[in-house]
């Protein structure tokens, strides 16, 4: 097997788009009317799925997180530390809830997170200073 992208379900699934292509730069690469979208963002897929459209095509029903969640993490790489703080302040600026402010870790990392319309947490860092 291998990967081709993944998935989260999500509530809103206008605004999570618009989120994702004008806050972030993925790209729609397939839509499905309002049930679900496949973005693209270096050549990695990226889908989203409305929950209840999910639920009814399992026909099950599943538990999902609000608000901030810490279940998993999208990670960005930008090309140095001075990428970090633009890219921050620009998402910050475009309507990204600001979680961590861009901080230099011990081990090297500048990063820093934001959080999409829903709470999902996305990392911008890098490795070069």
């Amino acid at each position: 097997m291998k990967l081709d992208g993944f998935g989260i379900f999500v509530e809103d699934l206008g605004a999570m788009i618009e989120f994702y292509r004008e806050v972030l730069g993925f790209e729609i690469k397939e839509s499905a009317a309002d049930k679900n979208v496949f973005l693209e963002k270096d050549g990695t897929l990226f889908l989203m799925y409305g929950r209840r459209d999910f639920e009814e095509m399992t026909g099950r029903r599943f538990g999902y997180a609000d608000g901030f969640n810490g279940h998993f993490e999208i990670a960005l790489g930008v090309e140095n530390y001075a990428a970090v703080d633009r890219e921050f302040a620009r998402a910050v600026a475009k309507g990204a809830v600001p979680v961590m402010e861009p901080t230099t870790e011990p081990w090297g990392q500048r990063t820093c997170y934001i959080a999409d319309p829903e709470g999902n947490l996305i990392e911008i860092g890098s490795f070069v200073s």
